[in-house]
This record gives C-alpha cells, sequence and structure tokens, in this order.
C-alpha cells in the first residue's frame, strides 16, 4: 500500500513541531521530492491528487500515475522533465511561464495531462500560444486548399466542377500547366498594354486629326483594344467561376481589375454618342480622367507577383507605424513652416507669404528634397531650415526599422507556412500510399485495389470535406495507432515504408 515519508520539524519559534508529507515523484527520469501542503493549494491538480493516495486503492493511484513504487513511494511519470519545471511554478507563485524552446501546443497537452486550466498560463505565453494556433490554423486552411485544388469536390455537381476547373484555371497557376500558361499569358498582356499607353504619349509616335490635334496611333489603339478584350474576358470568366461574387466584386485586386477595363468601355460609350457630346468641355474632362484610369491596371501585376503581395501585407501591418510617420512629419511641417514665416515676414524679398504656402518649404525640407524654388534669406530663417531638416531626417529614419522588420517577419512567416503545408501533404501522402500498399499485399490473389496511384488523395480527400479534419493534429485518414514519422525517418523501399506504417 502506499505509503509516505513524513518530516517533523520545528516552527520560527522551535516551540512546537509539525508534520509534512513528502511526495517523491520521478518525472521522466528526474526525481524531486514536493511537499503536501504547496500541492494542497490547487486540489483539483493530478499533483494535489497524490497527496490523498494513501486513502485509494491501487488501480485509483496506477490511473494518477504511468507507475508506482510502493516501497519507495515514488511515483513514475513519463512526461516531459523540462515542461515540468515550468508546471511546478503554479504552486509556488501561482501562475506558470514557458521556457523558451518549449512547442507551446505540447505545453498545452502538458498542462491537461497535470489538470491546469489554462488560465494559470501567463498572458505573454498566452501571446506566444495564439500565434501558434493562428500558424496551424493558417497550415491547416492551406493544406485543405491544396487538396481541394487538386482533386476537387467529390460531391459537387456537373456545374460545380465545371465552375471549380475554371476557377483553378484562372485563379491557381500552380494547379495545372494550363493555369501556369494563363497565368503568363495574363502577366504579358498587362506589360504590353503598360508599355502601349505609355508609348502612345510620345509625340513622335502620334499622328492628326482632322482638326489638326495629337492623337494616338491606329495601331497603339488596336494593341489597346486587344488586351482589354483580354481584359475583360478574363475578369468575366473569374466572375463567372467566383463561388462567393459578393466577395469577388468588393476585393481590392478585382477592383483594380475592373478599373483598369471601365474606362475603355466609357469612352468608346461616349464616342459612340457623336462627335457633338465629345467636342463638348466637361466631356473631354472626363475622358481625359478615364484615360489616366488606365495607369491601374499595373497594380495587376501584384495578382502575379508574391513578392508584391507580400510588401501589401506588410504595409498592411505597419499601419501603425506609417500613422506615428506621418504624424511626426505633420508636427514638424506646422511647426517649422510658422517659425519660417515668422523669422522671414520682415524681410523685404522674403519668399513666405503666408504659413499655408510656408507648407510646401516644410514638406521639401523636411524630406530633403529641397527644389530651391522656396528659400529662407535671414540668419535665423537658415538656423530654422537646418534644424527642419535635422528633425526630418530623424523622423523619417525612425520608424523605417519597425517597417523593415515587419516585412521580414512576414515573408519568412509565409515561406514557414508554404513550406509546412508542402511537408504535410507529401507526409499524408506517404501515409495514404502506405495504407494502400498494406491493404494491396493483404487483398487474396486476383483482387485488385490501388497501389499508390489514383487511391493517393482520396482518403485525405474525405478528411478534407469533413467537419473534423485538423490536418497537423489528426491522421489524415482518421485511423488510430497510425504512428507519425519522425524528421529523421527515411526508407529505403514502398514496402519497408508500408511495414513501418502498418506495424
Amino acid at each position: 500500500m502506499w505509503g509516505v515519508p513524513r518530516t517533523r520539524y520545528a516552527d520560527c519559534n522551535g516551540s512546537e513541531a509539525s508534520e509534512e508529507t513528502e511526495i517523491v515523484v520521478n518525472i521522466g527520469g528526474v526525481k524531486q521530492v514536493l511537499y503536501g501542503d504547496v500541492l494542497t493549494r490547487y486540489p483539483d491538480t493530478r499533483l494535489a491528487e497524490l497527496v490523498e493516495c494513501s486513502l485509494k486503492s491501487s488501480e485509483e493511484i496506477s490511473s494518477l500515475c504511468d507507475d508506482y513504487d510502493p516501497d519507495t513511494g515514488e511515483f513514475y511519470f513519463d512526461r516531459d522533465p523540462e515542461a515540468f519545471k515550468c508546471i511546478i511554478e503554479l504552486y509556488y507563485y501561482g501562475e506558470i511561464h514557458m521556457k523558451r524552446g518549449i512547442c507551446p501546443i505540447c505545453f498545452m497537452k502538458e498542462m491537461e495531462f497535470w489538470k491546469i486550466a489554462g488560465d494559470f498560463l501567463d498572458e505573454c505565453c498566452k501571446c506566444n500560444l495564439k500565434e501558434v494556433e493562428d500558424e496551424l490554423a493558417e497550415i491547416a486552411e492551406k493544406v485543405k486548399t491544396i487538396l481541394v485544388d487538386r482533386e476537387g469536390d467529390p460531391a459537387a455537381g456537373g456545374w460545380q466542377r465545371f465552375q471549380i476547373c475554371l476557377w483553378r484555371l484562372m485563379e491557381k497557376p500552380e494547379s495545372s500547366l494550363p493555369a501556369h500558361i494563363i497565368a503568363i499569358v495574363s502577366f504579358l498582356f498587362i506589360l504590353v498594354s503598360s508599355v502601349v499607353m505609355c508609348v502612345g504619349t510620345i509625340p513622335e509616335l502620334q499622328v492628326e486629326d482632322s482638326e489638326g490635334n495629337l492623337t494616338e496611333h491606329p495601331t497603339v489603339e488596336v494593341i489597346e483594344t486587344v488586351c482589354i478584350c483580354w481584359f475583360t474576358i478574363e475578369y468575366l470568366l473569374r466572375l463567372i467561376s467566383s463561388p462567393n461574387k459578393v466577395k469577388f466584386v468588393l476585393a481590392f485586386m478585382n477592383i483594380i481589375d475592373f478599373m483598369a477595363i471601365m474606362p475603355f468601355f466609357v469612352v468608346l460609350t461616349l464616342t459612340s454618342f457623336g462627335a457633338g457630346v465629345m467636342e463638348l468641355a466637361n466631356v473631354q474632362q472626363a475622358v481625359q480622367a478615364l484615360r489616366i484610369m488606365r495607369i491601374a491596371r499595373i497594380f495587376k501585376l501584384a495578382r502575379h507577383s508574391s513578392g508584391l503581395q507580400t510588401l501589401t501585407s506588410a504595409l498592411k501591418s505597419s499601419f501603425k507605424e506609417l500613422g506615428l510617420l506621418l504624424m511626426y512629419m505633420g508636427v514638424g511641417v506646422f511647426l517649422f513652416s510658422a517659425l519660417g514665416y515668422t523669422m522671414e515676414q520682415n524681410h523685404p524679398d522674403t519668399l513666405f507669404t503666408s504659413i499655408p504656402q510656408s507648407f510646401w518649404w516644410a514638406v521639401i525640407t523636411m524630406t530633403t528634397v529641397g527644389y530651391g524654388d522656396v528659400y529662407p534669406k535671414t540668419t535665423l530663417g537658415r538656423c530654422n531650415a537646418a534644424i527642419s531638416f535635422l528633425c526630418g531626417v530623424i523622423a523619417i529614419a525612425l520608424p523605417i526599422h519597425p517597417i523593415i522588420n515587419n516585412f521580414v517577419m512576414f515573408y519568412n512567416k509565409q515561406q514557414v507556412l508554404e513550406t509546412a503545408a508542402k511537408h504535410e501533404i507529401e507526409l499524408m501522402a506517404l501515409r495514404s500510399g502506405a495504407g494502400d500498399l498494406a491493404a494491396a499485399a493483404a487483398a487474396p490473389s486476383g483482387s485488385h485495389g490501388h497501389v499508390c496511384g489514383a487511391g493517393v488523395w482520396d482518403s485525405a480527400m474525405r478528411s478534407c470535406h469533413s467537419d473534423t479534419y485538423i490536418p497537423l493534429l489528426k491522421d489524415p485518414r482518421g485511423g488510430a495507432g497510425m504512428p507519425t514519422p519522425s524528421k529523421d525517418t527515411s526508407f529505403d523501399s514502398p514496402a519497408e515504408a508500408a511495414d513501418y506504417f502498418v506495424s
């Protein structure tokens, strides 16, 4: 039966003696002596239950630990000793901190084993846990997206399958060779359209109309029309195949696509009304503004450039730093323009006629551009200018480092997520392929089945479309007892891989 050594000790005055329960635990080979009065501070935890083991049977004791030595009263737990060092802090300090290098997900499993609620985890460690959970969710979503892109939804009907196929063709260049070719063609059309738009403004390449005004060369207009036709067809196909039409229309990049093709059709509509309408001054200004809107098509390059997408996302995450930069610059412009106007207003040839007019000088001075069109002529004004551009350099330089850090962190995170998703896909294929090999080896002669072929993704797809799909935490086929190979696991043949997973 369970026995615990007891130690008698005197209190601080040495007048009274008391007893304290000592519990010896062995955590993964590391022994540690714990005291009952400390453990009972949290009576609902597993360690606190060990204090009352003298009143429990052997079966109840076995349910609390992995092994128990009745001779020495030692409890053995096959757990991580490093994580236990953090767990035991709860009983002494009232909160738990994760040590650096411990996986937050694994640590939460340790807390669950020791029956400790997650509320005792310190706030700083909860932030790390939230980041890891979000990262796992993103990887799971990427895995699910890759599987859907590769195999599609087997429960979808004929039109839905066509819609999914068309969506992958227009939106997923990595899904197939035709989709990759379409992405390249679209990228070339964007480049050609942008170059033609710039070349069309060269006077030497323009022609005169019946009224003697310079207009774009007819060849340029033909190329522009062909490009717009491609952009229009591409936009309509993507709109038709989109699973969510409202979300598609309101997406930022799709708004850019619409703005790139809309001016052409508006100008074409106005032209169809005749020359009388086009001669109106307001209409001419509107047409000119619509033609300028064609520059929006250069942003279409972001659709085919992961670098531009990463830069955009990094800038979105740096709104706080950019806001600080604008605030510093705004305060500096207002301050130094007012000082410049005050110091220069008594000079007979002053260029500072008002404080709002001095804003321009403050902006170009603080940004160290210095066009020289407005400059101070007094000694105090020049000192003010020197201080203003020094403060401008400091104000611009301060937020740059956090913005660069955000870009590097976001870029590295994207690379890690993509690598982890690909690794998970390969692991799922290896598991599924090993299971198919084992089934084929166990099948009787004359039977036919999938062997490392079309059936590789079947089980993964069944899990992908189920409600319990968690790629990183569950086996893709939902089977029990299938081991997960370690990082250094390698197989010399498919049969060896099958034996490993089936064993």
